[in-house]
C-alpha cells in the first residue's frame, strides 16, 4: 500500500511532526509493512509541497528512533517495529502529544478533554 500523508498547514503542528507521526502511525498499524520503501526525500517533499530539508529531518528522526534504515542502494526502508506495539503505550504517547499541544495553545484541561469527547462522538457518528 502506498504511503499516504496529508499536511494541514492550519493545524498548528509543525509539518515535519505531522509527516513523522503519520509515518509512525502507518508503520504501527501495519499500513506500511516491514521492508516497505519510503518515497525518496525529493519526491515526498515535492508531493507535499515541503522543503526537502523538512523531509530529510523526518527521515533522520525515524532512523534515530529505529523505525527506518537508509542505504544508498535500497533507499529508506521500514525496519520496525517487529511486532505491533502495545496499543496502550501508543495511546499514552498520543495523549501526551495532545496534552503538550493543548498547553501550547493555552487551552484549559477541561476544554481539552471536552474536545476529545467531541472528536470521539464525531467519529462514532460518522461510522454509522
Amino acid at each position: 500500500m502506498p504511503l499516504r500523508v496529508v499536511v494541514d498547514a492550519e493545524s498548528g503542528v509543525p509539518p515535519w511532526r505531522q509527516v513523522h507521526d503519520q509515518i509512525v502511525r502507518a508503520i504501527t498499524t501495519g499500513s506500511l509493512a516491514r521492508d516497505a520503501r519510503l518515497p525518496p526525500i525529493r519526491q515526498l517533499s515535492r508531493d507535499l509541497g515541503l522543503a526537502s530539508g523538512t523531509i530529510a529531518r523526518v527521515y533522520r528522526e525515524l532512523e534515530t528512533a529505529g523505525w527506518v534504515t537508509t542505504a544508498r542502494a535500497r533507499g529508506t526502508v521500514v525496519t520496525g517495529p517487529a511486532d505491533r506495539p502495545d496499543p496502550g503505550a501508543l495511546l499514552r504517547d498520543a495523549a501526551a502529544d495532545y496534552a503538550r499541544h493543548s498547553r501550547e495553545l493555552g487551552v484549559a484541561p477541561d476544554e481539552a478533554v471536552d474536545a476529545v469527547r467531541v472528536a470521539l462522538a464525531s467519529l462514532d457518528a460518522s461510522s454509522r
